[in-house]
């Protein structure tokens, strides 16, 4: 049983007990988000369920953490103009344990 969600501009591929990270969420860790822009939902016997039946499916799942990614460099330059510039970017990311789909 698997869910294809979008939150944040992105898709995500979720089973019950997987952790993923999204973008920030606002919450406190231990507490309960639920997303309601389902995509696509597969239940037990592998049938993909699409459009209008999933007006009412739900992923729910826990704030595991609140963290900062990686540092990715950023270098910018114009040959011959000796102009330079280096910046770094992090970006936030919240991790969420999937709990359940509910689809009905």
């Amino acid at each position: 049983m698997y869910a294809v969600i979008e939150t944040g501009g992105k898709q995500y591929r979720v089973a019950p007990g997987q952790t993923i990270e999204v973008d920030t969420i606002a919450g406190d860790i231990g507490a309960d988000v639920e997303f309601d822009r389902v995509l696509a939902f597969s239940n037990d016997s592998n049938e993909l369920v699409l459009g209008d039946a999933l007006s009412s499916a739900r992923v729910r799942g826990k704030i595991a953490a609140h963290g900062r990614g990686d540092k990715v460099i950023v270098f910018k330059f114009k040959r011959k103009k000796q102009y330079k510039r280096t910046i770094g970017h992090r970006q936030n990311y919240t991790r969420v344990q999937v709990q359940e789909i509910v689809a009905q």
